[in-house]
């Protein structure tokens, strides 16, 4: 067996946001520290497809710095087998992570994130055995070649996700780049009437022009927009003869959410508040029972209003910040995923089968 060149672990790391990059499948445990050392190990043993290798997740938890630092052909063959020993009375100072990692070595950062995202593969083992099961995807190993220079190493891990990502990843991560590299000094929305407006660009309009673009006509009969902001709460668009059309009053004051929909398909026209969230204000309680006191005094039951979370995406920092505030009876839209919608249901629902 060839042992491939090894990569510091440090350097793997630097490297995995760039072959993963935002609104990659889960991402979080893609990139992170655990990760590197996982690829490390991997590289350590020689466990890469086609070398006849494999790894057994607790070999991770077993390096120490002391061993990473032993690079060698032969030191790094004579690790193997002191690796796979039984645990029972096992004292490894300075090890990298406790016994009990493993698990989460195994389960959040082999099969939940590189394995599904084509990084790593594995192959049938009993439950009882102690062989190892998981190795590197030849190619994806490719790209810790300490040989690469910087812009090789990002042409390498472009090719690589061109080819081993399925087409909906590929298309998140277009969107989410997109909308972190948007240039200009402002973007256009295109409102469901035809019409157009101005939005300073940012993340923020990116989101806003899903919404109204995508998310509007996707999601609702017949859409209209009643009023778009951008940050600042300055009024990019203001309808108040379609707003006067459906009975709503529009407050002067900064108390309406970003965008205000209205779906005048239904026989009683469905009026939706959504706020778009890049940083922070996803509509939770208290901000549903503000709009709602709106709706009503415009002459909107409850039943005829919706509210909706929009973000740029469902791995994003943003989304799990503030996913357990959101409010219940209220949905939650990503613009990287713009065919699906999260329902937080306020009351039981029936299960379906996928």
């Amino acid at each position: 067996m060839t042992l491939p060149p090894l990569l510091p672990w440090k350097e793997i790391h630097a490297r995995l946001p760039e072959i993963f990059p935002e609104g990659s499948a889960n991402r979080e445990h893609s990139i992170w520290e655990i990760a590197a050392k996982t690829i490390f190990v991997m590289l350590y043993v020689g466990a890469v497809e086609g070398n006849g290798a494999w790894l057994r997740p607790d070999q991770v938890t077993r390096m120490t710095d002391a061993q990473a630092a032993l690079t060698s052909a032969d030191d790094r063959a004579a690790w193997v087998p002191v690796s796979m020993k039984s645990s029972k009375g096992l004292n490894i100072p300075d090890r990298w992570y406790a016994v009990n990692t493993r698990e989460s070595i195994r389960d959040d950062t082999i099969r939940y994130a590189l394995l599904q995202n084509g990084a790593v593969i594995d192959r049938p083992v009993a439950t009882t055995s102690s062989a190892g099961r998981y190795a590197l995807q030849a190619e994806f190993a490719e790209l810790f070649s300490p040989d690469l220079n910087e812009a090789t190493f990002i042409a390498k891990a472009a090719a690589w996700r061109e080819k081993h990502l399925n087409a909906g990843a590929l298309a998140r991560i277009a969107i989410v780049r997109k909308g972190a590299a948007a240039g200009g000094t402002y973007e256009l929305v295109t409102f469901p009437n035809g019409e157009t407006r101005r939005m300073a660009t940012g993340p923020s309009a990116d989101i806003s022009k899903a919404v109204v673009e995508v998310f509007a006509p996707k999601f609702l009969q017949k859409p209209g927009v009643i009023t778009l902001s951008e940050s600042g709460n300055k009024v990019v668009a203001r309808d108040d003869e379609l707003a006067k059309a459906i009975g709503l009053t529009i407050p002067a004051d900064k108390s309406l959410p970003d965008i205000v929909l209205v779906d005048l398909g239904p026989a009683h026209p469905l009026l939706v508040f959504v706020e778009v969230v890049h940083t922070d204000g996803p509509v939770n309680d208290a901000r549903k029972t503000a709009l709602l006191q709106i709706a009503e005094g415009a002459g909107f039951a409850p039943q005829h209003v919706a509210f909706v979370t929009a973000y740029l995406d469902r791995a994003s920092a943003t989304f799990r910040k503030t996913v357990s505030s959101l409010a219940w009876g209220s949905y939650a839209w990503f613009a990287s995923e713009p065919e699906s919608l999260m329902v937080f249901s306020g009351k039981p629902l029936q299960i379906e089968g996928g």
